[in-house]
């Protein structure tokens, strides 16, 4: 049980024993964000994990551009490295780290292993253990990574602005060098929902009784009374030994000389508690982009289905962060192994958004104003003789 003990004053008010404080709030780094955000919060665990997981089930696509178009390579030592980064690592978990690196951090960072300017091994480096060197314009002098209190500076070219780091970041309006993570964005709300767990766990452990004070009266005519230092030292001692902890849960108190119960706590429909927990998990879900409904949150559907918010999850969070990934990748790593390549991903493999590409289909074959081959085009497809004429 917790427990507050009243005493009398000079005056007729009562004074409780307890320090009011301001709100106390998690530090802003990058292991408070993964201990009090990824790890202990259910619900930004699920949004990371739904977007890091999502993005990292789609293929990747290689195609070589050619006088005639593109055409797509089946195999090749870029496919290859991207499907086996390392020895120790697949294509879906580096994919998956770099997603929930970023959204942990705001910040990824990628290294490059070559072998005769031939890139052969690329790994994923821990955001905390890598500090951005500035440079005297805006390009970073180096990328410093520490670890076993062992420093490897990985420089910049001044002249091209690559490395054989690549920096992922989210735009912060306030760091020229690093990311802004949207744990950050959403900290108080993962406090105020952890906080809510905290508070359901003491209910627990305390018997799921309500929080209290023993009130001192006067033996004689039932006013308030007083404790000496000595008395008070000594019940609080004995209720921490005996009324604290799960173990004394739901153990009834004996209160003598004048000590009387009074019930402290406000009820659930005052404190609007459980809504205020399903506030702060609809604030994390929003942070990330992640439709309440899809994690279990009760509250305002902005979907009529889950089909719709699981599309609307597609569109505006996954395959944003996709294709920001291989943005960065076609500018970084595909050049090693020649011009004429452009990575991208494969749409047809995302089962949510084939019911969309099937009305644009559908939109486009019945269009009269369109000829065959800017039909062909629309959807990547080579023309065909004969096919610029309106039927």
């Amino acid at each position: 049980m917790n427990f507050n003990i009243f005493q009398r004053k000079k005056s007729s008010e009562y004074s409780a024993l307890q320090l009011m404080m301001e709100p106390s709030w998690s530090r802003r780094d990058y292991v408070s964000f993964a201990e009090e955000g990824y790890i202990k919060n259910v619900i930004a665990f699920r949004a990371i994990n739904m977007i890091a997981s999502a993005a990292s089930s789609v293929p990747f696509i290689l195609c070589q551009l050619t006088d005639q178009g593109k055409s797509q390579l089946k195999a090749h030592p870029l496919l290859k490295l991207l499907y086996s980064p390392n020895p120790m690592t697949s294509k879906s978990e580096f994919i998956e780290g770099i997603v929930t690196y970023r959204l942990v951090n705001g910040n990824s960072y990628i290294l490059m292993i070559e072998l005769q300017n031939k890139p052969t091994e690329l790994y994923l480096l821990r955001p905390d253990r890598v500090e951005i060197v500035p440079g005297r314009s805006n390009v970073p002098y180096a990328y410093r990574y520490t670890v076993n209190n062992n420093s490897y500076d990985f420089k910049v070219d001044k002249l091209t602005g690559r490395s054989t780091v690549l920096h992922l970041k989210t735009f912060n309006p306030l760091n020229d060098w690093y990311g802004l993570s949207p744990i950050e964005a959403a900290a108080y709300s993962i406090d105020q929902h952890n906080q809510a767990g905290a508070w359901n766990q003491a209910m627990l452990q305390n018997g799921a009784r309500p929080s209290g004070a023993i009130v001192v009266k006067s033996e004689k005519d039932g006013s308030v009374g007083n404790l000496s230092q000595e008395q008070y030292q000594r019940l609080k001692a004995q209720i921490n030994d005996h009324y604290s902890g799960p173990v004394n849960a739901g153990r009834p108190i004996l209160l003598e000389g004048g000590l009387e119960w009074k019930e402290m706590s406000l009820s659930p429909r005052d404190m609007d508690f459980i809504e205020s927990k399903h506030s702060s998990a609809r604030d994390i879900a929003l942070a990330f982009g992640v439709p309440p409904q899809l994690l279990g949150i009760p509250g305002d559907n902005t979907y009529s289905n889950l089909v719709e918010a699981r599309l609307s999850l597609w569109e505006q969070t996954i395959l944003p962060t996709l294709e920001n990934i291989i943005c960065h990748l076609n500018s970084w790593l595909v050049p090693k192994f020649g011009k004429d390549l452009c990575l991208s991903y494969d749409k047809d493999a995302i089962e949510i958004l084939m019911e969309k590409r099937q009305k644009m289909w559908k939109y486009v074959q019945n269009a009269s104003f369109m000829t065959l081959n800017e039909k062909r085009e629309a959807f990547g497809l080579q023309p065909l003789p004969g096919g610029d004429k309106l039927n």
